[in-house]
This record gives C-alpha cells, structure tokens and sequence, in this order.
C-alpha cells in the first residue's frame, strides 16, 4: 500500500471513529446564520365574515398567506354585506357600490391593481387602492372594508403590512367598527 493511500484509509478511518466535526467546531468565531424574517407587506385570504360573538359587531377575517397569522377588523353591517356577497359567490340582480365602482373603472380603463391595508391606530384600519389608469398607478385611501369588497370582486390580492399583524395582535378587541 502507498503511502497516500494510507493516509486516505487513516482519514476515513478517523471520521468514522471520531465524528465529523460540527460548522461551530470548525468555525467557533462563526454565529449560525439565521435566514432574515420576511418583511413588508403580505398577502392575505379573505376567510370569513362573521359575527364576533364578545362585541356582536360584524367582523371580516384576513389570515396570511406566507405565515398564517390573522387579523380581525371589526366592520358594519352594510360593509359585511358588500364583502359577504362576492365571498360567497352570490350575484345579485341589481349592482351594488362596489359592483357600480368596478363598472365605471372598466369604461374609463382603469384597473384595481391591488389593495393594501396599511396601519392600525386608534382602532382604525386604514388602507390604500392601487389602481392602474394609462400605465399611470393612481393610489386612493380607502376604508378596509370597501377596499376588501372591490379586491374580492376585481379577484385582485389584499395584502396587509407588517405592522398592521403586529398592532393588531396587540390590541384589544375594537370597541367599535373599524371600517
């Protein structure tokens, strides 16, 4: 046997024996690298419109797509119907708003694009509509609830940002609707 085929035979031998030694052992100086959490905002499914039964106020339900977590806006009546109506598939035989806001957005070659919610405050939801007119981005703040209402219908993604998961995980139930 040659000498640098011992000295293979030795090697393996010794990593069977002793282990194959650990990045940290190799590395000590070296912290494991985390993967950096997702920032920004996230889209969201609508799941439901329900009552919440503690405040009996009409409440919609988002729930992350990348990481599960939910969010509960506290809604009126008319509002959860707007968004209760597309969400179950039901057309009704008259448009309502939202459907008539569509409409006009079609003949005048504007797209809703996307709708973000975008901060939390004083019990209140806040959102913004992206729309696309001309290749021109047009942005309207608007109450979640509408925003919600038209992203169902235009089948366009509702998306929440960041700290609107971590505000609303905070606080207490709404005292009152946050449309």
């Amino acid at each position: 046997m040659n000498t640098s085929v011992r000295i293979g035979v030795i090697v393996v031998m010794m990593s069977a024996v002793l282990g194959v030694p650990d990045r940290a052992d190799v590395a000590p100086d070296r912290q494991d690298v985390v993967p950096p959490k997702p920032t920004g905002a996230q889209e969201v499914e609508v799941v439901a419109v329900m009552v919440d039964q503690s405040t009996q106020q009409p409440t919609v339900l988002l729930q992350g797509k990348r990481d599960k977590r939910s969010v509960a806006l506290a809604i009126g009546l008319a509002e959860a119907t707007g968004i209760a109506v597309p969400l179950q598939g039901v057309t009704p035989p008259r448009p309502l708003t939202h459907d008539l806001f569509l409409t006009l957005f079609g003949r005048l070659k504007v797209t809703l694009t996307r709708v973000v919610i975008t901060d939390l405050r004083d019990d209140i939801f806040y959102a913004i509509v992206y729309l696309n007119a001309g290749g021109s981005e047009i942005q309207l703040d608007a109450r979640p609830s509408d925003a919600i209402a038209l992203a169902i219908r235009a089948k366009v993604p509702v998306l929440v940002e960041e700290r609107v998961f971590e505000k609303a995980g905070n606080a207490a139930p709404p005292r009152r609707p946050s449309i």
